[in-house]
């Protein structure tokens, strides 16, 4: 008999995988899984939790919760020398890396979507210490995913993002950074910088030609527009894949492996990893790890 490790995030999202937890312990039972279930308890249980589970010789671990359970548990696994394959069913109020990634949202879904599912070897990233799945960002709103209270985002989901976002427009300002990468150095004041390994960010990004396993990220920065409707242009760009050519002029983009951040400005500058309070060091390194963990994935569906 396999032995399954299931991580869960009991109050992510509207705490609706309550709901499910028979269900999920049945179905994996049924297909020859010996399960155990952890709900995390505290901030970083994850973490503990998913080493446990490397450490300890489970065949598979399940995580249960949204973006900042599934980067702990990214995290655990990282910090591990046995790192075993990992199952999501999404259950956060963003849930941006399933989607990007195609991870059925609906809980028995995602399931079976594990069930059927063969290792999906995807690229990871580290920031200075920490590891993250799907970005890191600064600047404009980055600080909205860590102060928005979680009751507003289990009602509204992404519309809280959006509307603390226009409650802190007024007081948004760029931040002069400079980024090097592949021998080319990039300087100028950032309004919001992002790297990527996602087809889709809270409905900011939108690409269609993202790899999970290329080796690269994707990153975006984007320059102080003059005037509110230059920056709706922006978002619209953001949205459309950086289809938008006049607003180009605002908006650096390319791929690169290995990126160095570093805060030309006196006040710190907040970053974001998956959605989570990131810190606010002056120099940043970011750093694709390829092929770093794989996930369990129905690539038929």
């Amino acid at each position: 008999m396999k032995r399954l490790y299931f991580i869960c995030n009991l109050h992510s999202g509207k705490a609706a995988i309550s709901n499910y937890l028979g269900k999920i312990i049945n179905r994996f039972t049924e297909s020859n899984y010996e399960v155990v279930v952890h709900p995390t308890q505290y901030s970083g249980d994850g973490i503990e939790s998913a080493k446990y589970a490397c450490q300890n010789n489970f065949d598979l671990i399940v995580c249960s919760g949204g973006d900042g359970t599934l980067n702990e548990v990214i995290q655990g696994c990282m910090l591990s020398s046995n790192k075993i394959s990992i199952g999501y069913i999404p259950n956060g109020s963003t849930n941006d890396f399933a989607r990007g990634i195609g991870i059925p949202i609906s809980p028995m879904e995602a399931v079976e979507n594990i069930l059927n599912g063969k290792p999906l070897f995807c690229d990871v990233g580290s920031f200075n210490e920490k590891y993250f799945t799907y970005i890191a960002a600064f600047g404009a709103f980055t600080e909205i995913s860590y102060q928005t209270p979680q009751q507003y985002k289990n009602v509204l989901g992404h519309a809280a993002y959006i509307l603390s976002g226009i409650a802190r427009l007024p007081h948004i300002k760029a931040t002069r950074m400079r980024i090097e990468y592949d021998n080319i150095v990039l300087e100028d004041n950032y309004l919001y910088g992002m790297v990527t390994n996602s087809t889709s960010v809270a409905n900011l990004l939108s690409l269609s030609d993202v790899e999970w396993d290329d080796g690269l990220f994707e990153v975006t920065l984007i320059k102080k527009p003059t005037n509110l409707l230059h920056f709706q242009k922006i978002i619209s760009s953001l949205a459309n894949g950086l289809q938008l050519e006049s607003e180009k002029q605002y908006i650096d983009y390319f791929r690169a492996s290995n990126i160095k951040v570093t805060n030309l400005e006196d006040d710190d500058v907040a970053w974001t990893i998956d959605g989570e309070y990131g810190g606010n060091k002056r120099v940043n390194e970011i750093k694709n790890h390829h092929k770093a963990i794989s996930f369990l994935m129905d690539m038929d569906t």
